[in-house]
């Protein structure tokens, strides 16, 4: 009953900003500005959305009709509320919609585009060159690799050590929750505080020298500018660890983002990746934000820090029982 209740709230929450969402520019519509004359990109944003990164299969058109978007937010909503079966392995995990974290809780500036990319014009990420397809071989290999997660603390993914997760990019796309952010301004610097790990992404604006090629950072290293009212940030000189490598993407790539504030409750968030030692072209992806309610709260993840031990201790019981002719407990 209760889910039946949230994804029929969700529903409507989706018909109402179906009603009054709209992602283009509001017809004369004046940025406002701080005392430096920058645009004012400040307060509190929420990237959830619906749309994939990747057009669907079999479908063949850059935009969906709005009553497209409702079903399939309706869907959404009804998938994201069912209970998880008793004694299985997704039981174990919390239902969001049971402590508010499915995505019908958050603003949503809802899109009617079949897919987050917008070039190439077919929604599609461009090829692979020859040594991209080796290079994500190589990292499909390691991850096959027999007990090799479980070996040590540091083959663990970053996200379940609790040091990076895939909201803080960069680029920053949205998760299945904890999609909120925060920008501070300064007249020298823009800050981006993520939610999840409340990790900060602090980008100088003022020409700051970009760091040597042999200075590299899990995040890479951002340089900001103002082209117009767009805050322009180029990214480069990321390690092998970054979030997007999990797209395919190498640590030579150079990621120029783009804010342009588009109205009063829409920031539109623009992506390019270049990289081509992966893909034979660039692409950029579009995701609009939309205006959140403050504050935001400590996101404090512990789950990596405290089930770490019991993750190791169960793989080597399970290796002494593997020895022993046992099967799993």
């Amino acid at each position: 009953m209760l889910r039946r209740f949230v994804a029929a709230t969700a529903l409507g929450i989706a018909i109402a900003l179906l009603l009054v969402s709209t992602l283009t520019a509001q017809t004369n519509y004046k940025v406002p500005r701080l005392p430096d004359g920058h645009p004012d990109f400040q307060g509190f944003w929420n990237n959830t959305t619906y749309t994939p990164l990747e057009r669907p299969k079999g479908i063949d058109r850059e935009f969906f009709t709005k009553e497209e978007v409702l079903e399939q937010m309706k869907r959404a909503a009804a998938e994201e509320g069912e209970q998880t079966t008793p004694g299985t392995i997704a039981d174990v995990h919390y239902d969001f919609t049971q402590f508010g974290l499915d995505r019908s809780q958050a603003p949503v500036a809802v899109n009617l585009r079949t897919s987050l990319i917008v070039d190439p014009p077919d929604g599609h990420l461009p090829p692979m060159t020859e040594e991209g397809k080796r290079l994500n071989a190589a990292r499909a290999e390691a991850r096959k690799r027999a007990g090799a997660i479980t070996d040590a603390a540091q083959n663990q993914p970053l996200s379940v050590r609790c040091i990076l997760m895939d909201r803080d990019g960069p680029p920053m796309l949205a998760g299945a929750y904890n999609n909120n952010y925060q920008i501070v301004q300064a007249p020298d610097t823009v800050m981006v505080l993520v939610e999840m790990l409340h990790s900060p992404r602090i980008i100088p604006t003022n020409a700051r020298p970009a760091l040597p090629a042999s200075i590299r950072q899990i995040e890479g290293s951002s340089r900001g500018r103002w082209d117009g009212d767009t805050l322009v940030i180029e990214t480069t000189n990321f390690t092998d660890m970054f979030m997007f490598a999990a797209q395919g993407a190498s640590a030579d790539m150079k990621l120029t983002e783009r804010f342009t504030r588009i109205s009063d409750d829409t920031l539109m968030y623009r992506f390019t990746v270049d990289d081509p030692k992966v893909w034979t072209r660039p692409w950029s992806a579009e995701v609009p934000w939309k205006k959140s309610i403050g504050p935001i709260f400590e996101h404090a993840c512990h789950e990596g820090n405290y089930s770490l031990t019991n993750l190791l201790r169960g793989a080597r019981e399970d290796e002494k029982r593997a020895r022993e002719g046992k099967g799993r407990p």
